[in-house]
């Protein structure tokens, strides 16, 4: 179905008054917007604005209540993926859907039916030429669980083209991505640009909108805002595109609060019990302060997940020591001798926002107010519960979080991404904790809801609480973050001070590992508040 000689700048694909609703909610409302040919689009929007759904119907898993699809000039009908295909449009999500035993090239020519005999090797011989092509860097005999989160991400965008797509989208390419690898992939990006392909790029980055995409449209609870040329605009005017009003865009970052020791971590080391005692966590020191956010950067799958579950008691250590200073009677307690309800107890939370969100601390086909009461249960006295305190902190998160529901009665499934996100962290907040580990809190989560987390976890700061923070934003953590910890492949490689570390640094430290000459930098200690001199100001 696809054409020689396009031409560059002619409409690649149309979308005219596309429509979808789910039951009673209308997710994309005449939607009509234009990608040109060799071309990178970036399309914005807040969560629950329609992006993913109006991309799904590209992509074939949905298919339009109304409106039509052009590819070319001439209307496409887009009933499944493989009629994607067809039409030479290939969407990366971001959750890779690659087979594990396999190598990249089975991965790549798995499902294709072409009638030709399976040739292992000439499929080898054509990723080589496309990876040449673009600049790709991939081995097609390498088999996935071996590879990279950044050479996945290849194998499911050679992927596309080994089926001869022309159109591209990718959501959230450089969610889990170093500096580094996110700036190879635009220079890939660039290339395809160059060889006439078209690219749609879904990101809530907008430092990366600015500067990899040609223009801009932006969505707004269903629908189309408008579209603009990335080079007549900047950060703040599309985040007002966005949200419809003006928003500070600002992380304001105060001195440390308090200069003493909550938690201190000490040798820390835990194998997978699953892969063959394979240690996932080696030798882990660190000190958690009062009043201070501890950042920790790192590839995904370094270990960072692993580390905030076992201080809170979810996984048992093989050696080391995690002991924590008591907020009210300054006693050292050991948290290995704990279980993860007497940790709980102690003021410890964890925030944990894992890719299958509803995976950890919330139960999704519960309302909000149970799911509130799943804190406060064991304090009823016998069958009876009181459901009146649940209920106002479900109405206070609702209110204070803007979370986006019909009320507090609403099961949790129902909600979106972003809006469960946001139930989870004013849940442990509300708790008061004394130390508060937030993992990925802000993932997906559009620009307005995140800077709602950051003034969140900053408040908690001044507080006197000790912050974990584990994010994939570089930018968010030199901004928000007191101190910096970077771990890859379960091992500390550096320690710095988030006012003047630099990107890059942190990124070198993020591919270094205990077996490949890791460079512990020294930790660059913070002086007294006069010492002080932030970035920001």
């Amino acid at each position: 179905m696809q054409e020689t000689g396009k031409t560059a700048g002619a409409p690649a694909l149309e979308l005219r008054n596309i429509t979808k609703r789910f039951g009673s909610v209308i997710a994309n409302d005449r939607v009509s917007m234009e990608l040109r040919r060799g071309e990178i689009l970036a399309i914005l929007g807040e969560n629950g604005s329609g992006k993913t759904t109006l991309m799904n119907m590209i992509a074939g898993i949905y298919r339009q209540d109304e409106g039509e699809i052009f590819i070319d000039g001439k209307e496409a009908v887009i009933n499944s993926p493989k009629d994607s295909h067809e039409y030479g449009v290939g969407m990366i999500h971001q959750h890779f859907k690659l087979i594990d035993v396999f190598t990249a090239a089975e991965n790549i020519i798995l499902g294709i039916k072409d009638g030709k005999r399976y040739n292992i090797k000439a499929a080898s011989e054509k990723v080589r030429e496309i990876s040449s092509k673009y600049g790709f860097v991939i081995d097609p005999e390498k088999k996935i669980y071996a590879m990279s989160v950044s050479e996945k991400q290849t194998v499911e965008i050679i992927k596309v083209l080994y089926r001869g797509a022309d159109i591209l989208i990718l959501d959230e390419p450089t969610a889990v991505l170093t500096p580094q690898e996110t700036e190879r992939l635009f220079d890939v990006l660039r290339r395809m640009r160059e060889d006439g392909k078209s690219i749609i790029i879904i990101t809530h980055k907008l430092h990366e909108v600015m500067e990899i995409s040609d223009r801009v449209t932006v969505l707004r609870k269903g629908a189309y805002v408008g579209t603009v040329n990335t080079s007549e605009t900047n950060e703040q005017a599309l985040t007002d595109m966005m949200v419809g009003q003006k928003v500070e865009l600002n992380i304001e970052r105060t001195p440390p609060a308090k200069d003493y020791d909550r938690l201190i971590v000490e040798h820390l080391c835990m194998s997978s019990p699953s892969h063959d005692g394979v240690k996932i966590l080696n030798d882990i020191s660190f000190r958690a302060r009062a009043g201070e956010i501890l950042g920790i950067a790192g590839i995904s799958g370094s270990g960072q997940r692993e580390l905030l579950e076992t201080i809170a008691g979810l996984h048992a250590a093989d050696s080391g020591k995690i002991t924590y200073l008591h907020h009210k009677t300054g006693e050292l307690v050991n948290l290995r001798a704990k279980t993860p309800l007497q940790i709980r107890d102690l003021g410890i939370r964890l925030s944990f926002v894992p890719e299958d969100r509803l995976g950890m601390g919330l139960v999704g086909n519960m309302d909000i107010i149970d799911n509130m009461m799943l804190r406060s249960y064991k304090r009823g006295r016998g069958l009876f519960v009181d459901r009146q305190p649940p209920k106002d902190l479900a109405e206070r998160i609702i209110d204070s979080l803007q979370v986006s529901t019909p009320g507090p009665k609403t099961q949790v499934r129902k909600l979106s991404g972003g809006n469960v996100q946001k139930v989870l962290v004013g849940r442990e907040i509300a708790e008061a904790p004394s130390v508060l580990m937030a993992a990925y809190p802000v993932r997906g989560l559009d620009i307005n809801s995140s800077y709602m987390i950051y003034r969140l976890l900053n408040e908690q700061k001044e507080k006197g609480v000790a912050v974990i923070f584990v994010g994939e934003d570089l930018d968010v953590l030199l901004a928000l973050c007191d101190r910096i910890m970077v771990i890859s492949q379960g091992t500390v490689t550096g320690m710095l001070d988030g006012r003047t570390a630099k990107k890059e640094e942190v990124g070198l430290l993020m591919t270094k590992g205990a077996n490949g000459g890791a460079v512990n930098a020294p930790e660059r200690e913070t002086g007294s508040e006069t010492e002080v001199k932030s970035k920001d100001e």
